[in-house]
């Protein structure tokens, strides 16, 4: 008996007539047709193996006589399905007629009748139509047979055991799905969130925490609670950690302070840490240590009902902390050296650029390779004597800390040269000996630097640029008809810096209305693609762009060219205003109240400007959700900016916090919850994430009506 086939009720149900523990139905059965005969006349043998089968809780049959007919418990009765009652007292061939010939079934029976051959087959996938449903499954069983001897040593049956095991099965698999998810994490967020999704998946727990320790005293854990929707925004979002004490009595932190796991199988394991109805409705707890010596966490699943926690249960979560502890280690190890090399790459970069009424200015960059070490990428803009402004963007090679080191010297290099001499062909020119003397320093001639550098004059509407071995800068033009379009400025591409090359330098108009864009190649350069269709897919994207609002054209930039790269990207944006902007900004304290202080705030100062009320409703809801997210994730104050000019108003809400976006591929994700992603796109024309040298911005754009000019 294969212990599979027919229709497994769901919940499993008896049929009429079902036997039960003590087996009256079995044996009120009419066995005087069959081989075993009338109940009374049964060998005492026979009746003890009955007995026994009856008594069992584990599925178990017995198959008499050279027919092999069916004798069998409750527990089969169920895996039977629809087959039971009429199964009891017919040949298994006939019962099992569906598969009686598959490998390891009928054959597998007959011989251990005939030869008295004991068979145990610890995993079998077998076919399995569950309750009255039409879907045919693949079950996975142990079975095993073995013959039954009369009192007089003749082998008269077989003895069947069969236990599904397709739930232990699928667990196992889930535990190399979750390894390999693992190896792709690269934060305790990604941790986490990879953690909890299996815990809830695997266990089907109420809810599931990870915790672990904040490395300076402390805890922190992040809970999973049966039920939540969970949309595709949420999945990529940080998770909401809930921080707690050094002496903090969770059983998940229990058992990661000891290092020994605790199971609870009915109790009020969260009665003196409750924070909600959640945990206080939690009876049955498992709480698993990390396992890992560089970061102290732990793992735990909960139920509302009394849940005994056996053998394999308690080894397969014990396996999953020792996968999920190395994955958290890793992770530490990722943020302590990708938090560093950030934070040098990004403090050598302006954390403010000016502002001024005509020129709008933005940047963005974005790390290369894995977002765990400084590149050479960098960004300026500057006042000069003259009253002009210096842009400049350029790209030391590299991706180490000495890269890093080597773009901050050019970078203060080059705004002490501009500040005494503007002339872009001369500042390039005092760069390319600096560059010369450190690679002679550093005993290289293989110092790899390029850079752009133009000042613009907003009396005189004009750009001024020299280039050394830098992409062209692109300029987005309105034409008379009201359409826009790109144009690359026809810069003579100087060599590299080092090289002993003298720089060209072009003039060319810059009017208001007109935008700026400096990039690196990394913007616009892909594998197996060439660097004219990179070029021409951004032009084109500038071109298409909604406005040419600096920072919504910096995320334009950054998106334009499909594919990923390896290289750092970095952009600079200037536009020549039509009108001079409106502009104001408040410092969000990291307190309940703030959202509401914020709405209220926002909605003043934009009626005070006779904006649209269409507009200031769809720009309060979006900044009120801003501004949540940041305090939520982030943890500290806040900053909102707000800029009105002729074409748009630009919100932006910037944070402190260190815990943003450390790859490229996710700093177009909204760190808000999954309503807010909603929201703004829904209500804004453009809206993007930048990081910052300490946390990161969320902004949007909305464009506004003719009538509504500053």
């Amino acid at each position: 008996m294969p212990g599979t086939v027919g229709r497994v009720p769901t919940p499993a149900t008896p049929g009429p007539g079902a036997p039960t523990g003590s087996g009256p139905a079995v044996l009120a059965h009419d066995w005087a047709d069959t081989p075993l005969g009338p109940a009374d006349d049964w060998d005492v043998s026979l009746r003890a193996v009955v007995e026994l089968i009856l008594d069992s809780p584990m599925p178990m049959a017995l198959a008499y006589g050279d027919d092999l007919v069916l004798l069998y418990n409750a527990g089969y009765a169920e895996l039977l399905g629809t087959k039971h009652p009429t199964a009891l007292g017919r040949p298994a061939a006939e019962v099992f007629a569906e598969i009686w010939a598959l490998p390891g079934v009928g054959a597998v029976i007959e011989r251990c009748y005939r030869q008295g051959e004991s068979f145990l087959e610890k995993e079998s996938t077998l076919p399995l139509v569950r309750g009255h449903s039409a879907t045919v499954e693949q079950a996975v069983f142990t079975r095993g047979y073995s013959p039954v001897r009369d009192s007089a040593g003749q082998i008269v049956g077989v003895l069947t055991v069969a236990a599904e095991t397709t739930h232990v099965t699928e667990q196992l698999q889930s535990l190399s799905e979750v390894a390999a998810a693992l190896a792709g994490t690269l934060t305790l967020d990604d941790v986490a969130r990879v953690a909890l999704r299996y815990a809830i998946t695997t266990f089907d727990p109420d809810q599931a925490s990870f915790a672990v320790d904040e490395g300076g005293g402390g805890w922190r854990m992040v809970r999973r609670v049966r039920g939540e929707l969970l949309d595709e925004a949420d999945e990529r979002l940080p998770p909401l950690w809930r921080r707690a004490a050094a002496d903090w009595s969770a059983p998940v932190v229990q058992a990661a302070r000891s290092g020994a796991p605790s199971f609870t199988r009915d109790g009020q394991p969260l009665r003196d840490t409750a924070v909600d109805r959640h945990d206080q409705k939690i009876r049955a707890m498992a709480a698993l240590p990390l396992g890992t010596s560089v970061v102290r966490g732990g793992l735990s699943v909960g139920y509302q009902v009394p849940h005994t926690w056996s053998p394999a249960e308690r080894a397969l979560l014990a396996a999953s902390g020792e996968l999920i502890g190395q994955a958290a280690e890793r992770a530490r190890r990722f943020e302590t050296q990708h938090g560093t090399a950030q934070l040098l790459q990004r403090s050598m970069l302006p954390e403010h650029l000016p502002d001024l009424p005509r020129l709008r200015i933005a940047a963005r960059y974005d790390p290369g390779v894995d977002g765990n070490a400084a590149g050479g990428d960098f960004y300026d803009a500057f006042l000069l004597p003259n009253g002009s402004l210096g842009v400049v963007l350029g790209d030391v090679a590299g991706h180490d800390v000495q890269a890093a080191a080597r773009m901050g010297q050019v970078r203060a290099a080059l705004r002490a040269l501009a500040l005494a001499d503007p002339t872009p062909d001369a500042v390039l020119a005092g760069l390319d000996r600096l560059v010369t003397s450190l690679g002679t320093e550093a005993g290289t001639h293989e110092l790899f630097v390029t850079v752009a550098f133009g000042v613009i004059d907003a009396e005189r509407r004009e750009l001024t640029v020299s280039s050394a071995g830098h992409p062209a800068p692109l300029i987005r033009r309105g034409d008379p008809d009201g359409r826009f379009h790109a144009e690359y400025v026809d810069v003579p591409a100087g060599p590299p810096l080092g090289l002993g090359g003298r720089p060209g330098i072009t003039t060319v108009p810059f009017r208001p209305g007109d935008t700026l864009l400096l990039f690196s190649d990394g913007v616009v350069e892909r594998r197996r693609q060439s660097l004219s269709a990179g070029l021409a897919t951004l032009s084109d994207a500038i071109a298409k762009a909604g406005s040419g609002d600096p920072r919504a054209l910096c995320a334009v930039a950054t998106a334009a060219v499909p594919g990923g790269t390896e290289d750092d990207v970095a952009v600079l944006a200037v536009e020549h205003a039509l009108k001079p902007s409106r502009s104001a900004s408040m410092e969000v304290p990291a307190e309940p109240t703030a959202p509401s202080r914020v709405r209220h705030w926002l909605t003043g100062q934009l009626t005070e400007w006779q904006v649209p009320e269409s507009v200031i409703g769809a720009a309060v809801l979006c900044t009120s959700e801003l501004t949540t997210n940041a305090l939520l994730h982030a943890g500290t104050a806040a900053r909102v900016e707000i800029d009105l000019s002729a074409e748009r108003l630009l919100v932006s809400v910037a944070d402190s916090g260190t815990r943003g976006t450390v790859t490229r591929a996710r700093t177009d994700t909204l760190s808000s919850r999954g309503r807010g992603l909603g929201l703004i796109e829904e209500l804004s024309d453009a809206w993007g994430t930048d990081p910052s040298v300490r946390g990161s911005t969320v902004w949007f754009e909305i464009l506004t009506p003719p009538a509504a000019h500053p």
